[in-house]
Formats: structure tokens, sequence, C-alpha cells
């Protein structure tokens, strides 16, 4: 019978405790000396809190580049937080000439005067609080609307399914948007897609004068941002985005608790000189079904 046989190498010895303690304390010497060295290079920064603006603080806006290598031809990308009661951020030139030129086109043959919704019924009727003409058109109509709809889904993380189609509408001298909520107190407005949580308001037009979005619920210093001796009147009875072709603005109607924004009331101001254009995408909370 084989006899089992025995390795004659000596058995190994785990690691002490005080070698590992010594081991785990180099290499967290090592990984300060490393985050020192980048620092000093300026490689690393720490952040600090003065350079972070305070809520409703509206005298410094917040400018983020999109881009940071601008296409030829083309002007800077860039988006900025202009409040956070409502939550409201401007993408500037976020669309192109062309595109908004292509909306504007597609709409003047099926303009008609503008309706509201009526809480009582949910169906549309006219009011003389929208005196603007506009038409919808449909969701994923052609090559160049689903361009459009890819970037406002990209710009708002939100599903392009999610989307009604897109308002085009067009204010004349004196005509105006009295303020309103974009989310329902209905429930037929919210079978399909449920509640409206967000709006991106997209400028196809520079309007001379008036014709901006103003919000005023919102919360602020609303005097101090940079374009406030630019505004009609009625720009000045609260936040106001001015129009500018090719900028985005986006809202939300909805709380991040899912809880409606009453500070989200916003409206149109009349068009003192010029026209206005303008495309707006409402965004659901489920899938809006074509």
């Amino acid at each position: 019978m084989a006899k089992p046989r025995y390795s004659r190498l000596p058995g190994r010895k785990p690691p002490s405790p005080s070698s590992s303690s010594t081991m785990m304390l180099t290499m967290l010497i090592m990984c300060t000396f490393v985050i020192l060295i980048l620092l000093a290079l300026g490689i690393l920064s720490i952040p600090s809190a003065s350079d972070s603006p305070k809520a409703n603080d509206l005298s410094s806006i917040v400018h983020n580049t999109v881009h940071d290598v601008v296409e030829e031809g083309r002007p800077e990308q860039w988006v900025e937080v202009i409040s956070w009661e409502p939550r409201a951020f401007v993408y500037h030139n976020f669309l192109t000439q062309e595109e908004c030129e292509y909306l504007i086109s597609l709409a003047k043959p099926n303009m008609q005067k503008s309706t509201v919704v009526d809480s009582a019924t949910g169906k549309s009727r006219d009011s003389r609080v929208r005196t603007s003409s506009g038409t919808f058109l449909a969701r994923g109509r052609d090559k160049i609307i689903r361009n459009i709809e890819k970037k406002i889904a990209d710009f708002t993380f939100l599903p392009m399914d999610h989307g009604e189609g897109v308002q085009v509408l067009h204010y004349e001298v004196g005509q105006k948007y009295e303020p309103h909520f974009d989310y329902f107190l209905d429930e037929f407005n919210t079978k399909n897609g449920g509640q409206r949580m967000a709006t991106v308001l997209m400028y196809l037009s520079d309007v001379e004068e008036g014709g901006e979005t103003v919000f005023p619920s919102a919360k602020g210093n609303i005097s101090a941002v940079p374009w406030w001796n630019e505004l009609s009147d009625c720009g000045k009875e609260g936040l106001s985005v001015k129009p500018k072709m090719g900028d985005a603005l986006l809202f939300w109607s909805m709380k991040p608790d899912a809880s409606l924004d009453p500070s989200s009331l916003h409206g149109g101001c009349p068009v003192i000189k010029g026209n206005k254009w303008s495309a707006t995408k409402w965004v659901r909370v489920n899938e809006y079904k074509i």
C-alpha cells in the first residue's frame, strides 16, 4: 500500500496585521501625493462655495457651453439656467436659421386663430386671452421635424414619443397670450400621455420690441437679469425671456416630486414692433399616442 507523500516546503505564514496596515498607509500617502501634484499643476481644482450661484439669484446667470468646438459658420451654442422656481433654461442657437425658416414655411398655409382649452369640457374654444394664430405639425412628419424632435429629446432627457406635435404660432403687433399654465386641471386632457410636465418653446424669429415670454410668479430678483433694460413694460412684470431666432426655452410645469408647479405660470407679452414666430413642444409624463 502506497504511503501518502507530504510536501517538504515550509508553510506560508499569513501577513501580519501590522504589514497590511503599513501597505495601506503607504498607498494612501502615494495617492495624496499624486493629488497634490495634480492640484499644483492645475489639472484638478477644488470647487468653492462662492463659485456656485445662490438659488433664485438672477444677477449671475449660469453659462454652460454646449459644444467646445463650434462648427464653422454656426453661432456658438450654450445653455443658461435662468430660474429654479420655475425650473427654466435657455438653449441659445438651438435651431439653425434654416430650421426656423422651414417650420414657418410649413405652417404658413394652415394658420388659424389660436384657441385655449376649456377646463370644464376639455375642448378647444376661442378666447380673448390668446389672440395669435397657429397650427400643429404632426410628430415625425418628415426628416427635418424628426431631427428637431430628436434634439428636443436630447435637451430634455425625455423620450421623443412623450411629445405632442409641434405647434407653430404667429403673433402680429398687439397680439398676446395672457398668463396661463401649460398643465391641465381636467381629466379629459390627461387621458392620452398623462400630465404635461415640460414645455420647449422655440423662437423662430427675432422681435424688434415686445413679445417676451414672461413668468409673473417666478422667484428671485427679476430686475437683476442682464437684459432688464431691453424689456417692455409687460416683460418687467416678471422674469422674462426675449425672443431670439433659434433660441429654445425649456421650463417645467411639474416639480421633481411630480407635483404641479404654480410658479410655471407664464404668458406671451404683446408684440409692440415686428412679428413673432414660435414653435412649442409639450412633453407628457407618459407616451403620447398619435
